[in-house]
């Protein structure tokens, strides 16, 4: 089930690039895909990639960047998750 800001989605793009977390220490996944959607324009996207369905992550975007992401399940396990998150504003 896709879980989407209610700003509506961002244009899906073949080329939106992957972040891909699973060899990165979990301390520091948060981190860098917090720096990763800073450094964004509104309009663009990336897929993260995840060993582990990232809903905490989904709620951390929620409370810290509220109405300024989309979040779209592409992938649901079970080994590999992938979620595209788009930036709004």
């Amino acid at each position: 089930m896709a879980e989407i800001e209610p700003a509506g989605p961002v244009p899906s793009e073949p080329g939106d690039p992957e972040l891909d977390v699973r060899e990165i220490p979990p301390p520091q996944r948060h981190g860098l895909i917090f720096s990763t959607f800073a450094a964004m324009r509104p309009g663009q996207a990336f897929i993260l990639v995840n060993d582990h369905d990232p809903k905490p992550l989904y709620y951390q975007f929620r409370f810290e960047r509220e109405g300024q992401f989309t979040w779209e399940y592409q992938e649901q396990g079970p080994t590999t998750w992938r979620v595209r998150i788009g930036k709004l504003r």
